[in-house]
């Protein structure tokens, strides 16, 4: 074989062999990927009553993975700040998140009732003209005064959502002297009106935290945020209450139940 054939033969197999150790690269990273998806399922429905992940050969056993992946599956639930590991103790469950529904109309309280006490610092509570998209939410002509409340809410202490709300005046003029600090504002509304709310549309999405959200929350600056977009509306079928809500991502988890229809 000429000099120049062996040189690119022996090229091609380089690449081949870059090439496979690439995709073995790739394939680790999916699998840990997977097995990081599972652990944290386990974690966060208290799947580890004592705190404490089993060991990485006994994980690699029982999900059939090497111990590079099995690391690497710790590495990412540590870098979302679940897990940490502790030299002579091995890994353990650093965090905890907590249940929010989607499936039915609650308060944050009333959600987390179970895990403690909610409490909101109340930032602003002002009457102020209604921008053309809130306006238009609620059904009142743009420029028309309607409330604005700034909340940060936090359970046992830990700061978890900064909410916005946008309450038509009529109804959030009585709310100016309620005792917001220690009470949703869904109990509030259905007292003032003397009717049930009925229903919300939602949006959910994840946005990157601003300097002032991140300062708020007591969250790094550009972490990633919950955002709810929610328009309740009265049983009657009125719009009352728009809210934007930014919840720290590692502290809430979002569930529900959906039934197909088609």
């Amino acid at each position: 074989m000429p000099p120049s054939d062996r040189i690119r033969d022996h090229a091609g197999q380089g690449a081949t062999t870059v090439a496979a150790h690439r995709a073995r690269r790739r394939l680790r990273a999916d699998q840990a990927r997977q097995l990081a998806d599972l652990l944290r399922h386990q974690l966060l429905a208290g799947g580890f009553p004592d705190g404490a992940l089993p060991h990485e050969t006994v994980l690699a056993t029982d999900y059939r993975a090497t111990r590079n992946t099995v690391r690497q599956a710790l590495d990412l639930l540590r870098a979302e700040g679940l897990v940490d590991r502790l030299p002579g103790v091995g890994t353990v469950v650093v965090a905890q998140k907590y249940p929010h529904g989607l499936d039915r109309l609650m308060g944050l309280a009333e959600t987390l009732h179970e895990h403690g006490t909610v409490t909101n610092e109340v930032r602003t509570t002002v009457p102020a003209p209604a921008p053309a998209p809130v306006a238009e939410r609620l059904r009142v002509q743009p420029g028309t005064d309607v409330l604005y409340i700034e909340r940060l809410r936090r359970l046992n202490g830990l700061p978890l959502s900064l909410d916005l709300t946008y309450i038509p005046l009529d109804i959030g003029t009585a709310l100016l002297g309620a005792d917001l600090e220690n009470t949703d504002v869904f109990r509030l509304l259905e007292t003032i009106t003397g009717q049930r709310l009925g229903h919300a549309e939602i949006t959910l999405e994840a946005v990157n935290a601003d300097t002032h959200s991140a300062a708020v929350l007591e969250a790094p600056r550009g972490a990633a945020v919950l955002m709810l977009e929610r328009l309740t509306h009265l049983a009657d079928g009125r719009p009352i209450d728009l809210e934007f809500i930014r919840f720290r991502g590692d502290r809430i988890t979002m569930s529900g139940l959906l039934h197909r229809s088609l």
